[in-house]
C-alpha cells in the first residue's frame, strides 16, 4: 500500500489516474517528445484535461507538461473548482511547475518519479537540467497548502524514461 498523503490516503482511483498520466507521457514519447505527462482531475475522478510535454516542436524548455496544463486550466476553470482538483504527474513537478500549480490554485498533487530519481536517469542531459528542489519545498513557501503524495509507482514511472536520455 502506498504511504498516506497528508490530505488522506492514496486510493486505487489515485493510482489509476497516475497511471493515466503515465499513458500520456508514453504518448508524448511516441510522438518524439520528452516522456512527461499529466492529468488534472476533480475529486470524483472526472478528468478536466490531459497534457503531454510541450518541448517540441519549438524546443521550448519551459514547455513542461504541468506548466502547459496549468496555463490551460487557469483560463478554463474557476479557482474554486481548481482548489478541489488533483494534478497527477508522471514525474515530480519541478520548481517552475510547482510555482505554476500554486499560482493557479490546484489543491493537490500526486506524482510518480521523484525529482532525484529523474536526475539520476537524465544526468546532465542539456534538455533536462533537473533542479534538486522538491515540490514540497516550493509549496511550503506559499501562503496556502498544497497536499502532495509521491513518489508513487516509481519503477513504472522510471520505465517511461528508459533510453530516452
Amino acid at each position: 500500500m502506498p504511504p498516506p498523503d497528508p490530505a488522506g490516503e492514496v486510493t486505487d482511483a489515485d493510482l489509476a489516474l497516475l497511471r493515466r498520466a503515465f499513458a500520456v507521457a508514453r504518448r508524448a514519447r511516441e510522438q518524439g517528445n520528452h516522456p512527461f505527462g499529466c492529468v488534472l482531475a476533480e475529486p470524483d475522478g472526472t478528468v478536466l484535461l490531459e497534457q503531454e510535454n510541450g518541448f517540441l516542436p519549438a524546443r521550448d524548455r519551459t514547455g513542461h507538461a504541468e506548466l502547459v496544463a496549468m496555463r490551460r486550466a487557469g483560463v478554463a476553470f474557476p479557482p474554486e473548482r481548481l482548489r478541489g482538483a488533483t494534478l497527477y504527474s508522471s514525474a515530480e513537478p519541478c520548481a517552475m511547475c510547482a510555482g505554476a500549480i500554486y499560482w493557479v490554485g490546484v489543491g493537490r498533487v500526486v506524482y510518480g518519479l521523484g525529482e532525484r530519481g529523474l536526475r539520476a536517469i537524465t544526468g546532465a542531459h542539456p534538455d533536462n537540467s533537473t533542479l534538486d528542489l522538491p515540490c514540497r519545498v516550493v509549496f511550503d513557501a506559499g501562503q496556502r497548502p498544497v497536499a502532495v503524495a509521491g513518489p508513487l509507482l516509481e519503477a513504472e514511472a522510471a520505465a517511461l524514461h528508459a533510453g530516452a536520455w
